[in-house]
C-alpha cells in the first residue's frame, strides 16, 4: 500500500499507475487526511491457466539406417530439402555385392547343370530297375543283379535329392545377394525435410553390430510441443484441454492445440519433478522448427462477458464463493454487500451475483492497508 497524506492527485494517480495490478479500474476518492482506492466492476474476459516451458519437436519422425556395411559412394540430398517416399537419399558402392550376387548365380547355374544330368541318370537306374524285375521272372537276371539295379536306382535319387537341396540353398543366398545389392540404395520412406545427415560422401560405415543412421528424415507439418509441467499443476491437467503457446522470436502469436497426453514417466530436474504433457499444432507454413523454446499455457477456465473486479476488492469469504464487498454509493457513501464469485486468478475476480458494469468497489485505503491478491 501507498501511503499518501500530502501528495497532489495527480503524483497519487501516477504511483497508483504504477504499483496496482488492477489500476487500470483506476479510482482514488480522498477522505479528509485519507485516500480512499476504488476500482470500476467491468465487463471482460477471464482465463485461468497452468504455465510451463516446452520444446517443439515434429510430430512424425524417422531415422533412415543402412542394412549392409560399405562406403557411402554418393550422396544424393543435403540438409533442409523436401524429399518424398521413395525419393533416393544415398548410395553405398555396390561391387562388392554384385560379385557375390553373380558368383552365386554361377553357382547356381552349375547344380541346376548337375541337376540335369542326374535326372538322367535317374532315369536311366529306374529303367534298368523295372527291365530287371521283368527279367527275374523270367529268370533271365540273377537275383544280385536285381538288387544291384535297385540300389543303383536309390543312390542315383538320393544324389538328386542333395543336388535339389544345394538348390534351394544357393537361391536363397542369392536372394540375399539381391536383397543386398537393393540396399545399396537407400530411399525415403515418408515425404519430409533432411534434418540431419549423419555421414559423408565418402565415409564407410558399418552395420555388423548395430544399424548405422545415415540421416534424418522429419515431417514439419504438424509440430509436437513437449511442455514440462510441475508435479504441483499436473493434477489440474485434462486430456482434451485447450493449450496454446508462444514463442521467443514471435510472442505475439499464438498457436492452438488441445492436450493429447501427459506421459507418466516424470523427469527430475533440480529435485524438481516435472511431468512431459504433449499437444499437437498445425506448421502448413514450417514457421515452427525443431527444438524452439515455447511458453506454454494450458486453460483450466475461461469466461466471457464476465463482470469483473479485483481480488483485492474481496473481503472476508462467508462461505466457499461468498464474499462481501464495499461498494461506493453515490455522494462517497459505502455500503457492504455479499457477492458470489465464480472464477477467478491472482489479480481478477468473476462476480457472478451482487454487482454490476459501472459500480465501484473499494479496494484500500491509505490508511490501512489493501487486501493482497491470493495464490
Amino acid at each position: 500500500m501507498i501511503r499518501m497524506k500530502t501528495m497532489a492527485a495527480g503524483t497519487v494517480a501516477a504511483a497508483l499507475l504504477l504499483g496496482g495490478g488492477w489500476a487500470w479500474f483506476g479510482g482514488l476518492r480522498a477522505e479528509g487526511d485519507a485516500v480512499v482506492e476504488t476500482a470500476e466492476v467491468r465487463i471482460g474476459t477471464l482465463e485461468t491457466s497452468v504455465t510451463a516451458l516446452g520444446k517443439l519437436e515434429p510430430l512424425e519422425y524417422v531415422d533412415v539406417g543402412a542394412q549392409i556395411s560399405g562406403q557411402v559412394d554418393t550422396l544424393h540430398v543435403d540438409l533442409g530439402d523436401r524429399v518424398t517416399a521413395g525419393d533416393l537419399l544415398a548410395e553405398i558402392d555396390p561391387i562388392l555385392y554384385e560379385a557375390q550376387a553373380a558368383a552365386n548365380r554361377a553357382t547356381l547355374k552349375g547344380l541346376e547343370a548337375q541337376r540335369v544330368e542326374q535326372t538322367a541318370r535317374l532315369r536311366l537306374a529306374d529303367s534298368t530297375l523295372r527291365r530287371n524285375t521283368k527279367l527275374l521272372k523270367a529268370r533271365a537276371v540273377s537275383q544280385e543283379e536285381l538288387d544291384a539295379s535297385a540300389a543303383e536306382e536309390e543312390a542315383a535319387r538320393a544324389r538328386l535329392d542333395v543336388l535339389d537341396a544345394e538348390i534351394e540353398k544357393v537361391r536363397s543366398t542369392l536372394e540375399a545377394d539381391t536383397a543386398n545389392l537393393g540396399y545399396t540404395k537407400i530411399r525415403a520412406p515418408m515425404d519430409g525435410t533432411i534434418m540431419t545427415l549423419e555421414v559423408r560422401q565418402g565415409q564407410t560405415i558399418s552395420a555388423r553390430q548395430t544399424t548405422p543412421v545415415i540421416l534424418r528424415i522429419a515431417d514439419l507439418d504438424t509440430m509436437t510441443v513437449k511442455a514440462q509441467v510441475s508435479e504441483a499443476d499436473v493434477g489440474k491437467l485434462r486430456l482434451g484441454m485447450d493449450a496454446y503457446f508462444t514463442t521467443l522470436g514471435n510472442p505475439e502469436r499464438r498457436w492452438q492445440g488441445t492436450l493429447r497426453q501427459i506421459l507418466p514417466t516424470p523427469e527430475v530436474v533440480n529435485d524438481v519433478v516435472l511431468y512431459n504433457a504433449l499437444f499437437d499444432v498445425d506448421n502448413a507454413d514450417h514457421s515452427l522448427l525443431p527444438q524452439m523454446t515455447a511458453q506454454v499455457f494450458f486453460v483450466t477456465g475461461r469466461v466471457e462477458g464476465a463482470t469483473l473486479v479485483p481480488v483485492a476488492a474481496l473481503g472476508r469469504a462467508d462461505q466457499p464463493g461468498r464474499y462481501t464487498v464495499r461498494v461506493q454509493k453515490a455522494g462517497g457513501a459505502e455500503e457492504t454487500r455479499p457477492v458470489t464469485v465464480g472464477l477467478q486468478d491472482r489479480i481478477l475476480a468473476e462476480v457472478t451475483t451482487g454487482l454490476a458494469a459501472g459500480e465501484r468497489v473499494v479496494v484500500g485505503r491509505a490508511g490501512g492497508s489493501a487486501r493482497k491478491p491470493r495464490s
